[in-house]
């Protein structure tokens, strides 16, 4: 699975890391999305999901709803990605109703457990 992870960040505390890193143990192919770091556990962090070269498999939002809402028409516009994940804190009414105007039916959950793994 190819998977961004929108709020990726160094901070290893951070759920941003931890599902990055959950989902590399996992086996999948990981892209940080964050504009505020150019590397993530060493890997090459893009400033925006529109930066983001191929398809994906999923996106999942380690981010306030606010940001999160700004971001649906990027996500949308990409096309050809499978699932977006609204992770517990990245959900809020605004932000589903943003992801819902461009066509996209989050998923609302932990995507860390949903890869069989423990926050």
């Amino acid at each position: 699975m190819r998977v961004a992870i929108i709020g990726a960040s160094s901070d290893r505390s951070k759920y941003g890391n931890k599902s990055l890193r959950a989902h590399l143990r996992r086996g999948h192919e990981v892209i940080p999305v964050n504009p505020n770091e150019s590397t993530v556990e060493g890997l090459k962090a893009y400033a925006s999901i529109r930066d983001v070269p191929g398809d994906l498999d999923r996106v999942s939002m380690y981010v306030p709803p606010a940001i999160g809402a700004t971001l649906m028409a990027d996500i949308a516009g990409r096309g050809n990605i499978k699932e977006v994940w609204l992770n517990p804190g990245a959900e809020s009414e605004e932000v589903i109703a943003a992801a819902r105007a461009v066509g996209i039916e989050p998923i609302l959950g932990c995507s860390i457990i949903d890869i069989g793994e423990r926050p």
